[in-house]
């Protein structure tokens, strides 16, 4: 009898969905055949779907339950009532003796496995028509969490098979067809793993954001994970690169992003609730839940995991704080990106903006508009007025009904893996998670407009704003022999490119990552101990506070930036750029202007090659270096490619040469190529020499323009005059071409000119240009230009 009820999770898999559910059959799944990788699941048992329905007719329930649902499809409005009144049943009913012997019985044997008395155990729905690829019922019914002895026990089964009728489990199953008495609900019961004493959370083995598959997002907190499910906190967030996971050499961390985690869910020891939600001690919250090592387990495991089932996986994971074990708690396919079709691109432009409002993590890449409702509770659905946009602290299931009419939405809490991020990218609205304060600067009836379209980052907007949609279509692109690479600088935006056929990256802009995400000068974190001024000093503390090294949060950020980037095309060429500010921009950063001298020109002062080498910045510039051997050697990304910007002599790139050297950086060592804009008259002149110092040239148009026909290119007056198609510029830019390949150097071109005029492309080809670099919104009309500029030379 005892194996008619329950079956121990290490003798399921599979295909024991039927059995045991798509949840238990995956844990056992994972337990029989990727023991060896190293991946660890927690014992337990799960009950079968014969003692769900045996418990259903020992209560007579089958009959009952059918005539409720009937009145439900005669009236949808009845719902509160019908659910409640089914839920109220399973509450009054017992089990069948036979059915609590062996649940009972299991559970001496598991405290047996594990040496203690009573043990504490997680009880967890698993319905037999969940985690399917076409359907997922993830979060429709329910997980209690620190159970303990035989009649919690008992009592939290009865509520899982409660929750197989819950209004949210009731509606989705009506939605999507499923008949309510052809589904099964089993139990999993497994060994609790303490993560109330260390943290928990949630990771997928593909981008959730861009649908890029080489990458595993992970989401950490502390304490149990429903935290990070229920979007209760905002949780640090790593991604890592998955080619180079198997180079034990690497360590392939392509982000970190340390969450404010200020709340965590613990077992409660004098409540009658199993668990409780404590404040985190101020001291806990800067610092990540996960080390290095720690990240790159559960990367792995995702990925054996993924490679196992053959499909981008959702994954749970916990971590035992009594033993420092990771543990695997859940695995289920990843229901959206996998299923999204690469063959079309959907991009969304910002034309005009109203008065920028509030910030948080961008969910999905699309803008929407709409008026802001704002609501406290789910049961306040009758307020919500179609297309607003739905403005509360967070979501759990119960509000599905209503996101499914928004436009968008808000929340103040969660990250990418919270109830409201995952949901709305099932339903493809845009939505902007853990902004803190959005139900507080927010009102109702207030216009906004909620853009995803500006990487990692979502903004939200005063008013409705001008913008426009466009559908890419992949396969129309033609191939050509002129190489189109991109001009990126967000790293985030950069992974949302990745279905392009592009070439690499032609393009990528430091000063970006530096000035949008580190947002401090690098010589203040240089002379940090020197500095005078009070609240720079606290601005810095607060962006660095988990660094005891300040110069270490500039090299680390910098590099999981370029990283990022550099992750989206390997292991096509990723041009980098090295910084390129001007003495103005620089004075901008935190701490800057103790640094910057005022300069009556800075387009033509000191920037570029020629910071590198002088004692005002030197150190900042090592710290450049220091990032990019960091994300060349350390992360593993070897096709990342130096830049050098406005370099104005053969005797200045001598001396930028050396200090590269001097910080690990040789030309030809480790495969390390170095680049040098041409930008200046003089890099064409010139143009031999420095192709003996450098791999390469990349043609800055806009600067050579400026510079060629003296016209300052961010004058209104001049701009009639600013024309890159003149023909002294298209002189420089085809000798330049000619003499590099003389050396047989590469050479291409970064700006917007060939997307603008056909004629101009139609110019580089003829001119036998290596590639052509354009921004991402660009390149399918760069190609069919270039297409067709090739098809007109033969």
């Amino acid at each position: 009898m005892a194996e008619q009820y329950v079956r121990w999770l290490e003798n399921l898999g599979s295909h024991d969905v039927s059995l045991v559910g798509g949840k238990n059959a995956s844990l056992g799944e994972m337990i029989q055949h990727l023991r060896e990788t190293g991946i660890r699941v927690p014992e337990g048992f799960a009950t079968t779907a014969q003692a769900y329905w045996d418990f259903l007719e020992a209560n007579h329930l089958k009959e009952r339950i059918s005539q409720q649902l009937e009145e439900l499809r005669k009236d949808r409005q009845k719902l509160a009532k019908v659910g409640k009144t089914i839920r109220e049943w399973f509450y009054e009913s017992d089990f069948p003796p036979s059915l609590t012997e062996a649940i009972t019985q299991a559970y001496g044997q598991l405290a047996d496995q594990i040496d203690r008395q009573n043990p504490d155990v997680a009880v967890r729905s698993s319905a037999t028509a969940e985690d399917l690829p076409e359907a997922s019922f993830a979060g429709q019914q329910e997980t209690f969490l620190n159970i303990s002895g035989e009649e919690s026990l008992i009592d939290a089964c009865r509520r899982c098979f409660a929750s197989l009728f819950t209004d949210r489990a009731i509606i989705y199953r009506e939605n999507h067809g499923f008949d309510h008495l052809k589904v099964a609900l089993s139990i999993g019961v497994q060994r609790m793993v303490r993560s109330d004493q260390a943290g928990a959370g949630v990771m997928f083995s593909i981008d959730t954001e861009t649908g890029f598959p080489d990458a595993v997002l992970i989401n950490a907190a502390w304490g149990l994970g429903e935290s990070v499910v229920q979007g209760i906190v905002d949780p640090d967030e790593y991604m890592v690169f998955k080619p180079l996971l198997k180079n034990q050499s690497y360590c392939p961390i392509i982000k970190k992003k340390i969450g404010k985690k200020a709340q965590k869910i613990v077992y409660a020891s004098e409540s009658k609730e199993p668990t409780q939600i404590l404040d985190t001690p101020v001291e806990e919250r800067p610092y990540p839940v996960l080390q290095d090592e720690e990240i790159l387990t559960l990367a792995r495991w995702a990925a054996a995991i993924e490679d196992h089932y053959g499909h981008p996986m959702d994954i749970e994971w916990a971590k035992d704080g009594l033993t420092n074990e990771l543990f695997i708690v859940q695995a289920r396919p990843e229901t959206v990106q996998s299923r999204k079709k690469t063959s079309l691109l959907k991009t969304y432009t910002l034309k005009q903006k109203g008065k920028h409002l509030l910030s948080g993590l961008s969910i999905g890449s699309a803008i929407a508009a709409g008026k802001v409702c704002k609501l406290r509770s789910a049961s306040e659905i009758d307020r919500f007025e179609e297309n607003a946009v739905l403005v509360t602290e967070m979501t759990d299931p119960d509000w599905v009904p209503i996101m499914k009419r928004a436009a968008a939405i808000v929340t103040d809490h969660g990250g990418r893996t919270s109830h409201a991020a995952i949901v709305s990218r099932e339903l493809g609205l845009p939505a902007i998670v853990g902004t803190g304060k959005g139900t507080e600067i927010l009102q109702d009836g207030q216009e906004i407009t909620v853009s995803c379209a500006e990487g990692d980052e979502g903004f939200i907007y005063e008013g409705i704003a001008d913008y426009e949609a466009q559908d890419l279509s992949l396969e129309e692109i033609p191939k050509t022999r002129t190489q189109v690479m991109l001009n990126l600088a967000h790293p985030a935006g950069a992974l949302r490119w990745w279905p392009l056929p592009s070439d690499g990256v032609g393009l990528a802009r430091m000063e970006f990552i530096i000035n949008n995400i580190i947002k401090i000068h690098p010589m203040a974190l240089v002379k940090w101990n020197e500095l005078k001024d009070q609240e720079v000093r606290q601005k810095i503390d607060e962006l660095t506070a988990t660094w005891e090294d300040k110069t270490q949060y500039f090299v680390d950020t910098l590099a999981h930036g370029i990283a990022q980037i550099a992750a989206s095309q390997y292991p096509k060429p990723v041009i980098v750029r090295m910084s390129d500010f001007k003495t103005n921009e620089y004075a901008e950063l935190i701490g800057g202007r103790a640094f910057e001298p005022k300069e009556p020109n800075p387009m033509l002062g000191w920037r570029g090659a020629s910071r590198y080498y002088n004692e005002g910045y030197r150190e900042g510039f090592a710290l450049e270096c220091r990032a990019i051997r960091k994300a060349r050697e350390e992360i593993g990304l070897d096709n990342i490619i130096m830049m050098i910007p406005f370099c104005r002599t053969p005797a200045e790139a001598d001396k930028v040469l050396e200090v590269l050297s001097e910080n690990g950086l040789t030309r030809g060592e480790q495969g390390l190529q170095i680049y040098v804009m041409c930008e200046i008259p003089s890099n064409v002149i010139l143009g031999r020499q420095f192709a003996d110092r450098f791999d390469g040239f990349s043609i800055g148009s806009n600067d050579l323009t400026q510079l060629v026909l003296g016209v300052d290119r961010d004058s209104n007056r001049l701009a009639p005059l600013f024309n890159e198609q003149d023909e002294a510029v298209k002189e420089m830019i085809a000798t330049v071409i000619r003499y590099a390949h003389e050396k047989q150097r590469k050479v291409g071109l970064c700006g917007q000119a060939p997307s603008d005029y056909p004629e101009f492309a139609r110019f580089l080809v003829e001119a036998n240009i290596d590639s052509i670099s354009v921004n991402p919104d660009s390149f399918v009309d760069v190609k069919q230009q270039i297409a067709a500029a090739e098809a007109k030379k033969g």
